[in-house]
């Protein structure tokens, strides 16, 4: 039997973040970002069948840090893809080119490796039967 894709809106053209559904940290900040950006991007969790062929993104990568798949297949990572999301919304667009500051980019990289590696940590488990405590 053929595997079946989820279907997605092939018209909504919006980036696309993808993060980790297993993480309630995760999960927590990418809807909060989502907010912030006035829903300029739509979201999905790595975690959820086809994501991570539709997008041609691998799990290591997706382990290590959020994934901003732009629609021409452009993908930035980590904090620079929340940057990226940040210019997205103009209100919010010059903190988001904060991040092209090298000294700047250097701290926020470096916060967003510290950050991710503790996520579980920070908001807990959001998979059932403790599978989580696999990542951790």
């Amino acid at each position: 039997m053929a595997r079946v894709e989820p279907t997605r809106d092939v018209t909504d053209d919006r980036p696309v973040l993808v993060y980790d559904g297993h993480c309630r940290f995760c999960g927590a900040q990418a809807e909060r970002l989502a907010r912030l950006v006035g829903g300029r991007v739509r979201l999905e969790s790595f975690r959820d069948p086809g994501v991570l062929a539709r997008h041609r993104l691998s799990e290591v990568a997706c382990e290590s840090a959020v994934q901003l798949v732009d629609p021409d297949g452009t993908v930035g990572s980590g904090a620079a893809a929340i940057a990226r999301m940040l210019r997205l919304r103009p209100v919010l667009a010059p903190i988001g080119w904060l991040y092209a500051v090298p000294v700047l980019r250097a701290l926020l990289d470096a916060i967003y490796r510290v950050v991710a590696r503790n996520r579980f940590r920070l908001g807990g488990e959001a998979c059932p039967g403790g599978t989580c405590r696999l990542h951790t």
